[in-house]
């Protein structure tokens, strides 16, 4: 009569194991096993099936709720601080903020760039505090549905709208601000809880843009057709998502928004020299 041999672990021949990994079948110790949902498996194939850096790094975001809302609120809280810091004042009238503010001379100059930065250029805390506020309201609503990157490009779509706005009513004054992408994320926000059945008083954002644009025709210093074009940028965008995804092609929704934001971005550049 002969007796089988014992097994030995895998990794330290020495040690014998009446245990196995129950995904390879390799003898292992209870030191080289892992506890798993059913049995217990050796650390190469934890190793193994553990989700790559960039993988962990996609499953935090989508876990996380409204990531570009907090993103985009963070880089304005930052930028507003940077330019605080710089010009040694708060009320966005230094020479930074002027050179990141949208002005139509100097984008026609070829400072394109200001079509993007003059979103973070502020002035002074309650212009900051007003925007982030009624972005962070729009975006904990809104992202959740639509993703963090329909969400991001509504937004960047409805700054250079606004941008554009703002350089056709008036192309040499100093403008600043995130007004554009918010008034077009909340636009957006409209239109999906008006065609979820949501009438458009009980939306809240929708009020929320009107009240705003008829205060503005009774305040100085606010860029109307910033505000306007950021709507009509954000609503093109959004329109052109939920039309895609009636078609079942959502890749074409972030053509259509995409081509929107070229759009935007041409026009200014077409009526920045104006």
């Amino acid at each position: 009569m002969t007796t089988a041999p014992v097994a030995t672990c895998y990794r330290h021949p020495d040690r014998e194991t009446g245990r196995r990994c129950t995904r390879c079948g390799r003898p292992a110790c209870p030191e080289c096993l892992r506890d798993a949902s059913v049995g217990a498996q050796c650390v190469e194939c934890v190793q193994a099936a553990a989700p790559s850096r960039a993988e962990r790094v996609r499953r935090t975001w989508r876990g996380e709720r409204a990531p570009a809302t907090k993103v985009i609120i963070g880089i304005n809280v930052a930028m507003f601080l940077i330019i605080a810091a710089r010009d040694g004042r708060v009320d966005g009238m230094g020479s930074t903020s002027a050179s990141l503010a949208l002005f139509g001379p100097a984008v026609h100059s070829g400072d394109w760039y200001r079509l993007f930065t003059s979103s973070v250029v502020h002035y002074g805390f309650l212009h900051l505090f007003f925007n982030m506020m009624v972005l962070w309201l729009v975006g904990s609503l809104l992202e959740p549905g639509s993703g963090p990157l329909r969400f991001s490009l509504i937004y960047v779509v409805s700054v250079l709208s606004g941008a554009a706005g703002a350089l056709i009513l008036s192309p040499h004054a100093l403008t600043g601000g995130a007004s554009g992408g918010v008034f077009g994320v909340a636009a957006a926000a409209t239109i999906v809880m008006y065609r979820q059945g949501v009438r458009f008083w009980d939306t809240g954002f929708g009020p929320l843009i009107i009240i705003n644009l008829v205060l503005n025709l009774f305040m100085t210093n606010v860029s109307i057709g910033g505000h306007i074009g950021g709507i009509i940028g954000g609503v093109l965008a959004t329109e052109a998502m939920l039309q895609a995804r009636k078609a079942n092609q959502p890749v074409l929704g972030l053509a259509g928004a995409a081509f929107v934001g070229a759009g935007a971005f041409l026009i200014c550049l077409a009526v920045a020299g104006a």
